[in-house]
């Protein structure tokens, strides 16, 4: 008796339950796989970022290299490239820095913040689905199997336990198989979430910081005149 047989022997609806959550383990396992290489890349990447932003560059000039791979950007470069645009943008419309351009880029930065955690979110509430059904399906397998098996024991004038055994391993396979696909992908759920939750901490404390970098050019531009942006070394 191997697995293989009691699956092929198994009736049309545990074989068909059995498969599904096969597919359910292979589909979490790709999920489990491509998540942590994305996630991964989105840490070092910001993390990267930073560094550069933080080496006493300067903004404008920042705003050149990352407009130049505009179309690649991710992140912290994606937020800081969306909110330093719109902070240049209501800059020249009204000829000064002023407390409307801060705000405006703080939109933007949120707008960008949140399509990237939205990217970053992809696929994983579908592991949080896996690992919560799997186990129901596996029973609702167990279950039926187990059924059949009683059924097909009081129809036998003399019960043995080589008579029910197989039904009920049989049966029990469905229930293995459902945990052998929710634990990892219950595992992985978790972990991808505070792995986001970090991210996401990330992002938001470096808007902050870079709002209140714009915010003291505001307070310091009328005493100032050597703005942070230049404009003429900006692309419109």
């Amino acid at each position: 008796m191997s697995i293989l047989d009691l699956f092929l022997k198994a009736s049309f609806l545990v074989k068909g339950i059995i498969s599904i959550l096969i597919c359910f383990s292979i589909f979490s396992w790709a999920i489990i796989l491509k998540k942590t290489s994305i996630l991964r890349s989105a840490t070092k990447a910001a993390n990267a970022f930073e560094n550069r932003f933080w080496s006493g560059i300067e903004l404008s000039r920042l705003y050149q290299q990352s407009d130049d791979r505009r179309d690649k950007l991710s992140g912290s470069e994606q937020i800081f490239y969306s909110g330093f645009k719109e902070f240049v943008r209501l800059h020249r419309a009204h000829h000064h820095v002023c407390e409307s351009a801060v705000k405006g880029a703080a939109r933007a930065m949120r707008i960008s913040m949140n399509r990237e955690l939205e990217a970053l979110e992809t696929h994983v509430p579908f592991l949080g689905t896996i690992g919560s059904i799997s186990p129901y399906i596996g029973l609702f397998g167990t279950v039926w199997g187990i059924m059949h098996s009683f059924i097909a024991l009081g129809a036998a004038k003399q019960a043995t336990l080589q008579m029910v055994a197989p039904g009920i391993a049989e049966a029990l396979i469905a229930t293995a198989i459902g945990l052998f696909s929710a634990i990892p992908a219950v595992m992985a759920y978790n972990r991808f979430n505070q792995n986001i939750n970090k991210i996401e901490q990330n992002y938001d404390n470096f808007v902050e910081e870079f709002i209140a970098i714009l915010h003291r050019e505001v307070v310091t531009s009328e005493t100032d005149k050597n703005s942070i942006i230049n404009t003429k070394a900006v692309q419109q």
